[in-house]
């Protein structure tokens, strides 16, 4: 009887020890794995729960969709009322700000500029620099009015080339007017302002500088933005920097992933140069930021009416596919549509320097 009772206790002991090895050893890992977790509302999706984490860097969606594939729903869309762990240690994208500095005086100072079509929240611009004094630009976002260009799709949102360019384009202006550059905006669109939205509404009333209704004729509304372009340019000063700068978002197959790349006329040499520089300036971001990704975009000539007419030298640039998940995270999230800008104007300012 004894020796049963002895035996129980022995058992009993060694189950306890085990429970408690086991349970200090799922305590550690869950210390050591950097997760956090939130329980999905009605109105949550992963794009918006990633934006408000700050979790906005290429492959915090496929990160996300990893870590909780057995809770997701079709498409991998969020449950109400389940709970789904973030990735931890995940960074933003390079050099990109939370948000764009905002000045809202009541009487901007004489180092402040104001462009309404930036929308209330930062039509007012603060000049840092005049590090591009003298430079004159023409920036001009694909498609617009009855075009919206190439279209994606995330869930039942719809992704419209012209949106995501035209915003790309007033950051890309207000980082170039900041440092002391004439911006022209060809493409204007009086009600959008710079957005920060996930999803941007198409609209159809975009008009070409100064105020002209975009014609839905592919022929005809490329010769109305040269024919703005090069009427503005007759009255800059002869041999000054001045150069033209197109964007717009690529389409084509689902799983073409594409970085950024950009076109130049043939034979245009400043057009190249200005294109190339603005090229390794991203490559470099990216070995900076984030080492061992890799860059593809390249550098080519392509026969394009825009780049053949205008009278400034001009460069044309894809921002990525629209129909590819990653390519899309580029365009979608606020904070890389900033970056996106920034890059791309540091190319341009180097590009300045060069001319000099």
């Amino acid at each position: 009887m004894r020796r049963r009772e002895s035996a129980r206790i022995y058992t009993l002991a060694i189950l306890i020890c085990l429970s408690l090895f086991l349970f200090a050893t799922v305590d550690t890992s869950a210390q050591d794995t950097n997760f956090v977790t939130f329980t999905a509302k009605n109105g949550d999706s992963v794009y918006k729960i990633l934006q408000q984490n700050g979790l906005t860097e290429i492959g915090c969606f496929e990160k996300f969709v990893e870590l909780n594939a057995h809770r997701l729903g079709r498409n991998n869309t969020l449950i109400i009322g389940r709970t789904y762990v973030l990735p931890g240690q995940l960074t933003l994208l390079p050099d990109a700000p939370d948000t764009i500095k905002v000045t809202e005086p009541e009487n901007p100072p004489a180092k402040m500029i104001t462009e309404p079509l930036f929308g209330k929240r930062l039509e007012h611009v603060e000049i840092i620099d005049q590090q591009l004094r003298g430079a004159a630009f023409y920036l001009v976002s694909g498609h617009g009015g009855p075009d919206p260009g190439a279209m994606g799709k995330i869930g039942s949102n719809i992704l419209c080339e012209d949106e995501y360019a035209y915003d790309v384009t007033l950051r890309l202006g207000r980082e170039l007017l900041t440092h002391g550059a004439k911006v022209y905006f060809i493409v204007r669109d009086p009600h959008d302002g710079i957005r920060d939205e996930l999803f941007l509404k198409n609209s159809k009333d975009e008009v070409c500088y100064p105020d002209k209704a975009i014609p839905l004729n592919q022929v005809e509304r490329l010769k109305q933005r040269v024919e703005a372009i090069n009427t503005l340019n007759r009255n800059e000063t002869p041999g000054s920097y001045k150069r033209c700068i197109e964007i717009h978002v690529d389409a084509r197959a689902t799983k073409k992933n594409i970085d950024i790349f950009f076109y130049h006329n043939a034979g245009s040499k400043f057009g190249e140069r200005l294109a190339t520089t603005m090229r390794n300036s991203i490559e470099r971001k990216y070995q900076l930021k984030q080492p061992g990704r890799g860059y593809s975009g390249d550098v080519s000539t392509r026969h394009l009416y825009m780049l053949e007419k205008t009278i400034p030298t001009a460069v044309f640039i894809e921002l990525g596919n629209i129909n590819h998940a990653r390519d899309q995270q580029r365009l979608i999230f606020e904070n890389n549509r900033q970056a996106i800008a920034r890059w791309l104007c540091d190319g341009v300012m180097e590009d300045f320097q060069k001319s000099k």
